[in-house]
């Protein structure tokens, strides 16, 4: 595994969330998604990948094929890059052992959501995230997306939290820039954007990157965006972001992990299908986000 820069920046600057690809028969495979980790990293620029999150189809996957698919991705890419292991569920007991098992198959670190359908109250959610980063030794970035799990982790849950050693990061999704610059300023934790568009304005208020959706087709570009910033030359940054943003977005016109795998396969890259409830991109949806990445110019 690299070691980490700094604090700030404890799994680099740009991660993706890796899809998931399958076999024609929908079953997990394994070589296409060692050959999609290799060509991420070493032709993409991430500095890490996070497995089994949302854009790899969690909900869809088994625990058999996610320790997998942990296994398969260390040994293409963990020399080179920060391999972190979506672990969340809406049961704790279920998330921990996750945990474990992603650990004990090499995991570099873990993603951890928050728990879903049942909307816990915030005492809930700080046992829980307690709970999964005492149940390893591997460093745990936290995944604040209430529009999806219809809770957010509120900003005093964050900052209590950020007093476990483990807890290191936040995948921020939230969208609450004014809460996230607050924590950034009082605690430790590194924060990395969850939407692909906020990538700039997450590091002008003092966040670490991003772990994104597009950067499968974005990523050099985004890391340079990233390295532009931090070199204090807003002004690129900014240009990046204004050519990236058509991708930024249009990945979104439907949900993410759909037009990934269209576009990837499109470029030559097998990655299968999806699994329901999920359906591949239509012959529309294709012929747009063609359109899209000609005008982020990819």
């Amino acid at each position: 595994m690299p070691a980490a820069a700094d604090p700030r920046h404890p799994f680099g600057r740009v991660l993706t969330a890796m899809v998931t690809p399958f076999a024609s028969d929908g079953a997990l495979d394994l070589a296409a998604a060692a050959r999609l980790a290799s060509y991420l990293v070493d032709e993409q620029g991430n500095d890490g990948l996070v497995v089994n999150g949302t854009t790899g189809e969690s909900p869809t996957t088994s625990d058999a094929e996610k320790a997998e698919l942990v296994r398969a991705v260390v040994d293409a890419v963990g020399d080179r890059a920060h391999v972190v292991a979506g672990v969340g569920t809406f049961d704790t007991a279920h998330t921990v052992q996750l945990a474990d098992q992603a650990a004990k198959s090499g995991a570099h670190a873990l993603l951890v959501v928050t728990p879903y359908y049942s909307r816990p109250p915030q005492s809930g959610l700080l046992q829980h995230f307690r709970a999964v980063a005492d149940a390893t030794e591997l460093p745990n970035m936290l995944y604040d997306i209430p529009h999806r799990t219809g809770t957010p982790i509120l900003t005093e849950t964050l900052i209590e939290l950020a007093g476990h050693e483990r807890i290191v990061a936040v995948k921020d999704a939230k969208g609450d820039l004014v809460a996230s610059s607050r924590i950034i300023a009082e605690t430790d934790l590194a924060f990395y954007a969850g939407d692909d568009a906020v990538t700039l304005p997450m590091l002008a208020v003092g966040g670490s990157g991003v772990v994104g959706t597009s950067t499968h087709f974005s990523g050099r570009g985004t890391a340079a965006l990233v390295a532009a910033f931090e070199a204090g030359d807003a002004a690129q940054a900014l240009t990046l972001h204004r050519e990236l943003l058509p991708i930024y977005t249009g990945i979104f016109r439907t949900q993410g992990t759909i037009l990934v795998k269209a576009g990837l396969r499109d470029r030559g890259l097998e990655v299968g299908g999806v699994r329901l409830p999920l359906v591949d991109a239509t012959a529309d949806e294709l012929a747009q986000l063609r359109l899209d990445l000609v005008a982020a110019g990819l």
